[in-house]
């Protein structure tokens, strides 16, 4: 199947020829033609299978059939809510990408930066808003927006954005709008909350489910070294070293445990920062600016960056710490391994973490593979210690924060116990060479 099969303006074939793509996703080939024909859609996919596109496209040619033409002034008739700030600048990118042959406007709208030159944007006229709902709805308190016109509603990873306790911010937003629209929900889990959701928000929609839920894409291998809590540090060092890794993004479970991690790194002479709620977003973009053009070698994260990241051809993700919610692991790894390329997923997992390890694994449907480090098998008598976090709020969390959890300090690069042996890791393929530890496997997945 081709682009030109799915009935797309030559305009938009253009443009995604010029970003290089020749057929369409699964995704796309089934959404497209089902939005152009003016249907809600209810789109289960995993991250990485061109859902982005899939909804932009569709939109932007029925955008540009309305258009009034040059000379007047737009009129918001799109609006595209995400949870992030992050995934608000990539859909907006995508679509001025996608739309850049066409006469439509588009912007962003989150907090976290000075809203007035968001006002005279908006103030100016856009066709289409892609918006995180806290912001948005600032800004329609104050008179800068009207939603009167509104034809088209789209909610990306809608999954993401009720667990960051912004429904009552949806509510108020979908209570605002034109009661005649067509609309467009995505995620790529499903709970009984986001059937909620979908039942209220869709009229006889079609469902298009392109994967299995809360699995793991199937380009990705994934790889789990057991180690010491106190050790994790120096193994991430030792992979990143031996390995000659180039560019992998690091997940942690705090903003702390980012900055120590990039600390740590920086200070090894691995090039690192990190990204989280607690950064200004010029620092944000400065990030992932750099990360992206290899700049910088280690992008460390919290879970703002576990969705929406389009990081082309990523190879490595590395789960320094596990995620408290299993689905956010999916999410996280997902960032490699995209568009059918191959990525490798590799998680650092200590004592403590075996139970989240198992609810990952059960909701994944699948046993992740263990592999010992050399010189970094975990000390059998070390007991896990509860995790602890702090309780979410019934409110929305602020922009991008991850969830908080307390956690020792890693122990800094170079300081090992005695008798620490390096060796060879063989997370990544092209220098695979080591073999776990004979017996290690077993009584770690047994550590109570």
């Amino acid at each position: 199947m081709s682009f030109e099969s799915l009935g797309l303006l030559p305009e938009l074939l253009r443009a995604v020829r010029e970003k290089g793509y020749e057929s369409p996703t699964s995704i796309q080939a089934q959404a497209i033609p089902t939005i152009l024909q003016g249907r809600d859609v209810l789109g289960g996919s995993q991250t990485g299978t061109g859902k982005t596109a899939a909804f932009t496209l569709p939109l932007l040619q029925k955008l540009a059939a309305a258009n009034t033409g040059a000379g007047s002034r737009p009129v918001l008739r799109a609006l595209v809510l995400t949870p992030t700030r992050e995934l608000a600048l990539q859909v907006e990118e995508s679509v001025r990408d996608y739309g850049k042959h066409l006469r439509l406007k588009s912007t962003t709208i989150f907090g976290g930066v000075n809203a007035n030159p968001q006002i005279r944007t908006l103030r100016a006229g856009v066709d289409i808003v892609v918006a995180t709902p806290g912001r948005l709805l600032d800004h329609r308190q104050q008179g800068n927006i009207d939603f009167s016109k509104i034809e088209f509603l789209i909610l990306d990873e809608a999954d993401r954005m009720l667990d960051m306790g912004f429904i009552r911010d949806i509510r108020k937003i979908l209570a605002m709008l034109p009661e005649r629209r067509q609309n467009l929900l995505f995620s790529a889990t499903y709970n009984d909350e986001m059937r909620t959701l979908a039942e209220s928000l869709l009229h006889d929609p079609v469902s298009i489910d392109v994967a299995p839920r809360n699995s793991g894409v199937t380009s990705i291998t994934h790889v789990v070294h057991p180690v010491d809590r106190e050790r994790k540090t120096a193994l991430l060092l030792h992979l990143a070293k031996v390995n000659n890794l180039q560019q992998a993004l690091v997940f942690t479970r705090t903003k702390h445990m980012a900055n120590s991690v990039a600390e740590a790194l920086n200070n090894a002479g691995i090039t690192a920062m990190a990204i989280h709620g607690n950064k200004s977003q010029p620092r944000r973009v400065e990030a992932l600016s750099g990360f992206k053009t290899g700049k910088l070698r280690i992008l460390v994260a919290t879970d703002i960056a576990a969705r929406g990241l389009d990081i082309e051809n990523l190879p490595h993700v590395i789960n320094f710490e596990l995620p408290y919610v299993p689905e956010d692991f999916v999410h996280r790894t997902g960032r490699t391994g995209r568009n059918g390329a191959v990525g490798d997923a590799i998680a650092l997992v200590c004592v403590d973490e075996l139970r989240l390890l198992r609810d990952i694994e059960r909701v994944m449907k699948q046993t992740l593979p263990q592999q010992i480090v050399p010189g970094f098998t975990p000390d059998p008598s070390i007991k896990a210690e509860p995790l602890t976090k702090t309780r979410r709020s019934s409110g929305p969390r602020p922009q991008g924060q991850g969830r908080a959890t307390a956690r020792p300090a890693a122990r800094p690069a170079g300081q090992q116990p005695a008798g620490q042996r390096s060796g060879a890791s063989n997370h990544s393929r092209p220098q695979s060479s080591s073999k776990p530890a004979s017996g290690t496997k077993l009584g770690f997945r047994g550590h109570r």
